[in-house]
């Protein structure tokens, strides 16, 4: 016997609270959802505010405008000495420490302040690259723009309070007030840094530059991708598409997942023990820092080919079997080629995780001093995040806004490979 239907009043006091009430949570958790975007985006824009207002800074240079007389006899050369063959060698090994001295010592005389306090240890490289590109000024007397010291550098960025008693600041009145003549004079000025994008580390900071680190990240991350991707790819296609299901492969599978979820200083332990301390190869070395992260990136790139592999509808193998095609003809014609865009996108992102990576090359070495820019994969190198780190452990004032300026390099690296993962995938993404 049917039970008897149930009228509701759509129209009741009491049906009609209910559903206020059911919008009003639904308005609620929408506002919350909202808020929770708004406040990871308030955050996310005081990061990069900070990073960006810290680090602008760090691609700028002060120069300072020296009168310089390219001596034959204090150089120890003639011009017609960098004609020769062995022009470059007699160019390495003039006396321009002695040329920068003497005009370092003209200008700093007339301001009362030392010529240390004038112009950077290394500012005798601008004298002899002004010779490279024009042997003609030997002999001659001409204004040279050179970069000044740590001090005065930040002093012409605005970076050192003026207004605080002068024992709390690093430059003296004296000093100030010599900057302000030169400032007057028109022989200060504020430039592009491009010793920052095409030297490598040095103890000043208005010489240190994030080139080296640069190579070097690029370097081992061509070494992982090399290792990584090929055997990361294999190893996803033999698991779906041709291993069989028995207790072994699952020990496997569950194997490669618990490897993506190791902490990466274990990787960097198992680097040091087996390539330094086994194989004994070089120490800080991109090739063993790109083997060390390719052990880190392989069980990611595993993961993310299976998952791709395994979204290609079964319908496509089907059909490609029906018409006669062999197991690896539905493997590398049809089901590789569609899984491709989401094989691409977790490879990419597995190597933007490992360009991120500190603590396992901190453990093989790769936190060396190194002040020459890599020239192989077994020269001493090593990469952004310890380049970063190494600055931020510096006393001087001049490395916090190269600390921020290497994180803005980092963060434009981890985009552009973000944005090529997004470009591979739209390009090879096939609609079924």
């Amino acid at each position: 016997m049917n039970s008897p239907r149930v009228q509701t009043d759509w129209a009741s006091p009491a049906m009609q609270a209910r559903v206020r009430r059911r919008y009003a949570k639904e308005r609620r958790f929408r506002f919350m959802g909202l808020g929770a975007l708004a406040l990871a985006g308030a955050f996310l824009f005081f990061l990069l505010g900070t990073i960006f207002a810290n680090g602008y800074t760090g691609f700028l240079r002060t120069e300072v405008k020296l009168l310089v007389e390219y001596d034959p006899f204090t150089l120890g050369i003639d011009s017609s000495a960098l004609a020769g063959p062995g022009g470059e060698n007699a160019l390495n090994t003039a006396n321009f420490q002695g040329l920068m001295v003497a005009a370092a010592n003209a200008r700093a005389q007339n301001l009362g302040i030392a010529a240390k306090d004038l112009v950077s240890d290394g500012a005798w490289l601008a004298l002899r690259d002004a010779v490279r590109a024009d042997p003609g000024l030997i002999g001659k007397r001409v204004d040279v723009w050179v970069p000044t010291s740590g001090d005065f550098d930040l002093l012409g960025k605005g970076l050192i309070e003026r207004n605080v008693p002068e024992a709390n600041r690093p430059v003296s009145d004296v000093e100030v007030a010599a900057f302000d003549k030169l400032k007057a004079d028109g022989a200060v000025r504020t430039t592009l840094n491009t010793t920052f994008l095409t030297m490598a580390d040095s103890t000043s900071p208005e010489l240190a530059g994030i080139w080296g680190a640069a190579k070097g990240s690029l370097l081992t991350l061509v070494v992982t991708l090399l290792l990584c991707f090929p055997i990361g790819v294999m190893t996803a296609i033999y698991l779906e598409e041709y291993a069989p299901k028995n207790r072994f492969t699952d020990i496997i599978e569950v194997s490669i997942n618990n490897l993506a979820a190791v902490p990466s200083i274990i990787f960097g332990l198992l680097g040091l023990a087996v390539f330094l301390n086994f194989f004994g190869m070089p120490r800080s070395a991109p090739i063993v820092g790109g083997l060390t992260l390719a052990l880190m990136t392989l069980p990611v790139i595993v993961i993310a080919g299976r998952i791709a592999i395994k979204s290609v509808p079964p319908s496509i193998r089907d059909a490609a079997l029906g018409v006669g095609a062999s197991q690896i003809q539905v493997v590398f014609h049809h089901v590789l080629p569609l899984a491709l865009p989401g094989i691409l996108t977790g490879t990419i992102i597995g190597m933007a995780r490992a360009l991120g990576e500190t603590a396992p090359l901190l453990m093989i070495g790769m936190r060396a001093f190194v002040t020459d820019v890599p020239g192989g994969l077994t020269t001493p190198a090593t990469v952004l995040p310890v380049q970063i780190f190494l600055w931020s452990d510096e006393v001087a004032r001049g490395f916090v806004e190269k600390t921020s300026a290497a994180i803005i390099v980092l963060l434009v690296f981890l985009m552009l490979m973000n944005g090529l993962a997004i470009y591979l995938r739209n390009k090879f993404e096939k609609r079924w």
